[in-house]
């Protein structure tokens, strides 16, 4: 069985169902497409919205950060968890046909820039895509049966990343944010991969 929701109903709407489900053991693979917003009522904020995006409840910035999803699901022990990106087909492919191989409870989290929403011209939607794994902002990844393992573009974005700036002034949804923002989500995605990189050598 496949799962297919968006930010709003998993991060926040369906994330108790999600959970029990996780937790039985259910033989299911759950696919949630994230593009950081309520987009289908008119993109308002989400516990998936990051820290200073404007959305039509936050029209100044969102004052906190987004929900660690992917950590309460890890907490759930899945046989298989996986992030990927709709701007890396080809990596998002390979990670559905390996979870739907497996037997047991499987999530995937998969960013989807939204031009609208993120107010960037349609045409750079890949790009964009691509700029959020460069930055580290959202990582490729997969947990097997609990290891650990970085995949994709985001192996050669773990050696030489870009700065998170490059990839936030490009969306119309960061107009207005400031520098002390800039530097604290900076600061928030080097601890997040430095966290990864402890796991992937086992050193936590």
């Amino acid at each position: 069985m496949i799962c297919y929701a968006g930010d709003g109903g998993t991060v926040d709407i369906g994330i108790q169902a999600l959970s029990g489900a996780l937790e039985r053991g259910n033989d299911f693979l759950y696919i949630c497409y994230d593009n950081e917003a309520y987009s289908n009522t008119g993109m308002q904020r989400s516990g998936a919205t990051p820290l200073a995006a404007r959305t039509t409840t936050t029209p100044g910035g969102k004052k906190d950060h987004k929900k660690d999803l992917d950590a309460i699901v890890a907490a759930h022990n899945p046989v298989y968890q996986a992030t990927a990106c709709a701007a890396y087909p080809v990596d998002l492919y390979n990670k559905v046909v390996k979870a739907l191989s497996m037997p047991g409870p499987k999530f995937m989290h998969v960013l989807a820039p939204c031009p609208p929403g993120w107010r960037f011209p349609s045409d750079e939607t890949i790009e964009m895509g691509k700029l959020a794994v460069k930055s580290g902002m959202w990582v490729l990844w997969e947990r097997d049966h609990g290891k650990l393992t970085i995949t994709g573009a985001s192996k050669a974005a773990m050696k030489k990343r870009i700065p998170v700036a490059d990839y936030l002034t490009r969306q119309g949804r960061f107009r207005g944010i400031t520098d002390e923002q800039i530097t604290e989500l900076q600061a928030r995605v080097d601890r997040s991969i430095t966290c990864l990189q402890k796991e992937v050598e086992g050193k936590c």
